[in-house]
């Protein structure tokens, strides 16, 4: 196998966060898929242990390594250790990083400190009940009335919208003049009009509290504007190759541990008096997976080592996402028509990972939505292909 490149300081971190995850986290997880929501004290745990946010600089609590790759171990080891439902990458890497990105230095000093903590929990909203992957679509306006904007509107499928003190909500602030213009804004816990619906009932990811976000004239001061309120647009398509790298390290772990699971079972599992592994069918099928995971690993792993060098591309983040979530997909699926009846079953992590997995090719952008990311790029007159033959 091809050697993965870590540092001797993020191997001793993996192992220091798997430890913590086996100690502090999994003997909860059960409880928590039942009660639809993560303690917590679980985003405070990891705050004092130094792994909620690894990247801001130690003026503001972290260690100042923006390094991609301890991410990657924090996403790695949560899909390892079958504790995915907790959204900490969501917080850490996907919304903080909008703050250090377009945040005033009295922002990053009011907030990020007490984010690295886990005392104020992330989240970020964007889609709409009629307004998904299309973002010029959304209706929810921040109107400019001279000292504070006044935000409208609703989000939907807000993930940590239950447990968020500090919400990043996208809203348009001129939809007369320039339906396309968006704003961000940082809606905090408690202000008046600002109110959370139910916690949605989900297929999969029980323990992540997903829910309805309503603003009503909320007063958003101008000290809570994000960036440019003339140019949220841009704002959200920046950080959008780094989230969907995001999602596909997430969904090539998971497909790496439904793979093992799958594994595990058919060489345990009797039929016949031979075990299911002694079967060619059970060979060629992980076979074909073995290979593709392979495949896939190493192209999530140079897409790291892109991001760290600034140069991960949206079409290549796309790509990841796109293959990643598909892949995934069919591991479970595999996985759980080579458990037989055992894989429909709640008890065996494969029937969870089978639900929890169907979202990945929904979510950071559709399948359907990857694929016309990448058909513009290679039906471009300039297109340059990878492999160049001249």
């Amino acid at each position: 196998m091809l050697k993965r490149n870590f540092t001797e300081e993020q191997v001793m971190f993996r192992d220091a966060y798997r430890k913590f995850l086996h100690e502090e986290i999994v003997p909860y997880m059960e409880s928590w898929r039942e009660a639809g929501i993560v303690d917590r004290q679980a985003f405070r745990k990891a705050g004092e242990m130094g792994f909620l946010m690894v990247w801001p600089e130690e003026q503001y609590g972290g260690l100042g390594d923006d390094d991609f790759r301890f991410e990657q171990i924090i996403i790695e080891e949560n899909q390892y250790a079958l504790t995915g439902d907790w959204y900490t990458t969501l917080h850490s890497r996907l919304v903080g990083p909008y703050l250090k990105r377009f945040g005033t230095e009295a922002q990053l000093q009011r907030f990020l400190p007490e984010c690295v903590r886990g005392d104020t929990i992330l989240a970020i909203a964007m889609t709409e009940p009629d307004a998904g992957s299309d973002l010029a679509g959304m209706r929810a306006t921040a109107i400019d009335q001279g000292d504070h904007f006044l935000l409208n509107g609703s989000k939907t499928f807000i993930s940590n919208g239950i447990n968020a003190d500090l919400v990043i909500v996208a809203a348009k602030t001129d939809p007369v003049n320039n339906p396309r213009q968006i704003g961000l804004f940082l809606v905090e816990r408690g202000m008046e009009g600002f109110e959370r619906g139910r916690n949605l009932k989900k297929m999969g990811k029980k323990a992540q509290d997903t829910a309805e976000l309503f603003f009503n004239n909320v007063r958003i001061p101008k000290a809570n504007v994000l960036g440019d309120p003339t140019r949220g647009f841009s704002h959200l398509m920046e950080a959008l190759a780094e989230e969907r790298l995001i999602a596909a390290t997430e969904f090539i772990a998971a497909a790496q541990k439904a793979f093992d699971l799958t594994l595990e079972f058919v060489r345990e599992r009797k039929m016949f008096g031979r075990s299911l592994a002694d079967f060619q069918n059970s060979q060629f099928k992980l076979a074909e997976l073995r290979a593709e995971l392979d495949m896939q690993q190493v192209y999530i792993d140079q897409c790291v080592a892109a991001v760290n060098e600034g140069a991960l591309t949206a079409v290549d983040a796309a790509k990841a996402k796109l293959v990643t979530s598909e892949l995934l997909c069919k591991v479970v699926d595999e996985g759980v028509q080579l458990h037989g009846g055992s894989g429909y079953m709640d008890e065996y992590p494969i029937s969870r990972m089978y639900t929890d997995a169907r979202v990945t090719r929904i979510y950071a952008g559709t399948s359907e939505v990857m694929k016309i990311l990448i058909s513009r790029d290679f039906l471009q007159q300039d297109f340059k292909p990878f492999v160049d033959r001249l």
